[in-house]
């Protein structure tokens, strides 16, 4: 087997997630130290917080009035943005929009928490 991996998001199963949709990769890669996800999120997403996961989003596209809900703080969003989200920040996206998520460590769905 090569050292490399290549993966097509459009083959991959969605999961259900608290933000709407995941399509999740690399998580069977034991040398690769992160999950990457594409993700669709609804109108709907739901506060919450990760105590040992950092995530990463970078907007794909999004509603003109698409927002990130950091803690008790909103900010606007528009595709090209990056949020960085450490550990025990409650977080939210506003707005229907499509991020590449990375996750590191890798994505551990034990470790989301919601107050």
């Amino acid at each position: 087997m090569p050292g490399y991996r290549v993966v097509d998001f459009s083959e991959l199963p969605g999961t259900p997630c608290p933000c709407g949709t995941a399509r999740r990769a690399f998580a069977d890669v034991p040398e690769y130290p992160a999950t990457v996800h594409v993700t669709e999120i609804d109108d709907d997403a739901k506060v919450h917080y990760h105590n040992t996961l950092t995530e990463t989003y970078y907007i794909l596209e999004c509603e003109p009035t698409a927002q990130m809900q950091l803690d008790d703080e909103r900010i606007p969003l528009k595709p090209g943005m990056c949020v960085l989200i450490p550990p025990g920040t409650r977080h939210r996206a506003i707005g229907k929009m499509k991020i590449i998520n990375f996750v590191v460590p890798k994505f551990d769905p034990s470790d989301e928490h919601f107050d």
